[in-house]
């Protein structure tokens, strides 16, 4: 039997398609063709406000374009998350949807006196494919994925999401046809196996 496999495109830019699109395609086919079921969120097309303090994080009603990303994150239980590194991190549009879906009372709840003391995602894994334009490997042992890191650890095992594995693609600017389509074959695989 197949996995919920939720699909997450961080992509800013709605308007024209960029290999986080290809990419999140490829994973899509393998996984369709595998029998995983399926949903998908394309952060970019979405309509909701910034957070500005933490009386609206904790108290505000969740923008109506988010309700079913958070059902759709509950129905998961492998999210997938694409999106270019934009100034060493993941872009703003994409940091304020987690900010908006990883709610209280949703992505964590009280736990006696601790307003964040159970995680309320825990039994999801998750993939965090990330393109950049310089080399993944300089990113990863020079920069110390800090960004990357600070996803996994801060916002995705905050909530309980683990474990989560990484595909880093750098040199996306000038990167030949022959290995965007060695990448494209690799997420094919990757969405056969819901991983």
């Amino acid at each position: 039997m197949g996995k919920h496999i939720l699909l997450i495109q961080g992509h800013p830019d709605a308007g024209q398609p960029h290999l986080c699109h290809a990419l999140e395609e490829a994973y899509f086919r393998g996984a369709s063709a595998a029998g995983h079921a399926i949903q998908r969120i394309n952060v970019a097309t979405l309509d909701f406000p910034l957070l500005h303090s933490q009386q609206e994080w904790e108290h505000s009603p969740v923008p109506a374009d988010l309700v079913d990303a958070q059902a759709a994150i509950e129905w998961a239980e492998h999210l997938v998350f694409f999106f270019p590194l934009w100034l060493g991190g993941m872009p703003a549009l994409l940091k304020a949807f987690l900010e908006q879906v990883a709610r209280p009372g949703f992505a964590f709840m009280r736990e006696g006196d601790n307003p964040l003391g159970k995680k309320g995602l825990t039994g999801r894994s998750a993939r965090v494919v990330v393109t950049m334009g310089m080399p993944a490997a300089l990113y990863r042992w020079y920069f110390r994925a800090h960004s990357l890191k600070s996803l996994e650890r801060n916002i995705l095992g905050f909530v309980g999401i683990a474990p989560v594995h990484e595909t880093l693609i750098g040199m996306v600017g000038n990167m030949l046809p022959a290995l965007a389509g060695k990448w494209l074959s690799k997420l094919e695989k990757l969405g056969a196996a819901g991983g």
